[in-house]
């Protein structure tokens, strides 16, 4: 049996009669770059992810840079985070000329909001803050919008993983100033290319993040601010709208491949990994560690079955760090283990039952 990471052909096959007609829809309009059919997604989302405001733009990294300008990041600005995500996370930090404060993960691999309380009170100088909602698991909403009320913090909410993910019911993204996602095709709500946004309950923070994703115009050449380019188009904004559609029922079926995932997972040398308390995760990854990670993914590669490491160098070990400033907070124990022994196993919203079976069997047999 082969069992694939993902599965667009399978999307396709679902989808392709809907996304035919966006195109022709778009094509047929004459109107290519934040016409209706960006503004028809931006309010859905807006909806659907209970966020007032919602600002599409190219992709998530530029999301995570509008959003931290936003919210004040200046050169030289700390700006506390985590080292175990996609570089994006940090990749945005430095473009702002912020500089990444990194601190470790807890044992969900996502980052160690305790920890990160002790930092905040021993550097008064840290007044802005990135956390990311790994793996489409949500942080500690409650914790974190403590932190921010105690620090008098300025959140980014990365969650470019987790959309739909709450923690006791609460969503991820709507404790921050701002929130931020991408649309990679990938993530659980994805494009046919790229795509990204910010998303905000401040009016003027809108108003900010909508002038920096079109060069910084407040009015058709009027540049108020030094902006991007950094437009959602139509075509992939009319796609989304369609995808939205079924991203509820995508994420059941990833929570169900989830849970007999952890049910089934027997072997000494295979642990799940944790789920922070109080998340109703969205599975856009499903992580376990095994000190013979190397070793697994060979074995499940010979059976057939596609997986991927998330993350195998930390951010702060990149060598495009080694001459950028930032700081790193401890030894980063639980982040390393994370890089040294997490494997992603198969969890798209498109596995046959017979599938997740077979990679469950394939895991117990492993030695």
């Amino acid at each position: 049996m082969r069992v694939t990471f993902n599965s667009f052909n399978r999307q396709w096959d679902e989808l392709k009669a809907k996304t035919v007609e966006a195109l022709h829809r778009v094509g047929e309009s004459g109107w290519y770059i934040l016409g209706k059919e960006v503004s028809a997604f931006e309010l859905r989302l807006s909806k659907a992810w209970g966020i007032s405001h919602v600002i599409g733009c190219a992709n998530g990294l530029d999301a995570i840079e509008m959003g931290l300008r936003a919210v004040g990041v200046r050169p030289g600005s700390k700006v506390l985070t985590t080292s175990l995500s996609a570089f994006a996370t940090t990749l945005a930090i430095t473009r702002t000329g912020g500089v990444p404060v990194f601190i470790d993960v807890d044992e969900s691999g996502l980052i160690d909001l305790d920890l990160a309380r002790q930092v905040l009170s021993s550097d008064p100088s840290i007044k802005f803050f990135v956390p990311v909602h790994l793996y489409g698991h949500c942080l500690d909403l409650k914790e974190l919008a403590t932190l921010k009320r105690d620090f008098n913090l300025k959140i980014v909410e990365d969650c470019a993983q987790s959309i739909l993910a709450t923690s006791n019911g609460v969503s991820c993204g709507t404790v921050g100033d701002v929130a931020t996602t991408s649309f990679y095709p990938t993530k659980n709500l994805g494009c046919i290319g790229d795509g990204g946004a910010a998303m905000c309950n401040d009016e003027g923070i809108s108003r900010t993040l909508r002038s920096l994703r079109d060069y910084g115009q407040v009015a058709k050449y009027d540049h108020a601010l030094l902006g991007l380019n950094s437009r959602l188009d139509e075509l992939q904004a009319a796609f989304l709208s369609n995808f939205l559609d079924s991203l509820e029922s995508m994420t059941g079926k990833r929570r169900a491949t989830a849970a007999r995932y952890r049910k089934g997972i027997n072997n000494r040398l295979i642990t799940c990994a944790a789920v922070p308390e109080n998340s109703e995760s969205v599975w856009h990854l499903f992580p376990v560690l095994s000190p013979e990670r190397d070793q697994l993914q060979k074995f499940l590669k010979e059976k057939g079955i596609e997986t991927a490491v998330h993350y195998p160098i930390a951010i702060h070990s990149q060598k495009a760090m080694r001459e950028y400033p930032h700081e790193v907070v401890g030894e980063l124990g639980t982040t390393l283990r994370f890089t040294q022994q997490e494997l992603s196993l198969p969890i798209h919203p498109y596995l046959t039952n017979e599938e997740i079976d077979y990679v469950i069997d394939m895991c117990n047999q492993w030695s």
